[in-house]
């Protein structure tokens, strides 16, 4: 049953890697979209790429989630299998609180992305590289609280 979990596991990180690749690239669209200016052709292939990623990022989301739940309450339906939560789980409640912040920020990307196929300015560029950045201090400290599970 442990290596049932060690697999579960490896792909919960999988698809949780690819979501925050998503949710790292699809800001740097928006920041590219907003310094295109009228280049027809390069705003349509930012705006294609853009959709691709966004729809690609909440599969992969769905996944994790899936997954992570799993990992959570697994040992309540399947005999045997491993639990990654013991008590306190102080720390879970932060790393949940986390990724759904990730989760609004990537949401927010999506509808500014949407927001410009439907003609509507995007924020500065100065503002969009310092949206861009926001996720990556998120990661930081959800593996911050998986690996040293503070409280």
């Amino acid at each position: 049953m442990y290596a049932t979990y060690l697999w579960v596991k490896t792909f919960h990180l999988l698809f949780v890697i690819a979501w925050m690749a998503a949710g790292f690239y699809l800001p740097r669209i928006l920041v590219n979209l907003a310094e295109a200016g009228q280049q027809a052709e390069v705003r349509a292939r930012l705006l294609l790429m853009g959709r691709r990623l966004y729809r690609f990022g909440h599969v992969m989301f769905g996944l994790a989630v899936l997954l992570g739940l799993v990992l959570w309450l697994g040992h309540r339906v399947i005999d045997g299998f491993p639990t990654m939560v013991g008590s306190p789980a102080g720390w879970l409640h932060a790393k949940l609180l986390l990724v759904a912040l990730l989760l609004a920020h990537y949401i927010v990307a999506g509808r500014w992305l949407k927001g410009v196929e439907q003609g509507r300015a995007l924020p500065s560029s100065r503002a969009l590289r310092v949206f861009n950045e926001l996720p990556v201090l998120g990661l930081v400290l959800v593996i911050w609280l998986v690996l040293a599970k503070p409280f």
